[in-house]
């Protein structure tokens, strides 16, 4: 995924939302231009953590002991060189 090609979006936003996001940025010495990083940066940190949700129901009913030996394979098939 390359991050130069922008994409311009159109957002709808509560009035209480804008508020508090020029907010925090005016606090940061950040610019009215930061709010589209800001965004970008939260739908990633959404989307990761709805993964890791997903992630963790798929695997609620495996037993803690089958869970680690596959985490031990994912992280060794990962670190082994090839």
């Amino acid at each position: 995924m390359s991050g130069d090609t922008k994409i311009r979006w159109n957002l709808s936003v509560s009035k209480d939302t804008d508020i508090a996001i020029r907010t925090f940025l005016a606090q940061r010495d950040m610019k009215k231009g930061d709010i589209s990083k800001f965004v970008e940066e939260a739908v990633k940190w959404r989307i990761f953590d709805l993964t890791i949700a997903r992630v963790r129901d798929n695997f609620a009913d495996l037993p803690s002991a089958e869970l680690q030996v596959l985490i031990d394979e994912a992280v060794n098939s990962t670190t082994t060189p090839h």
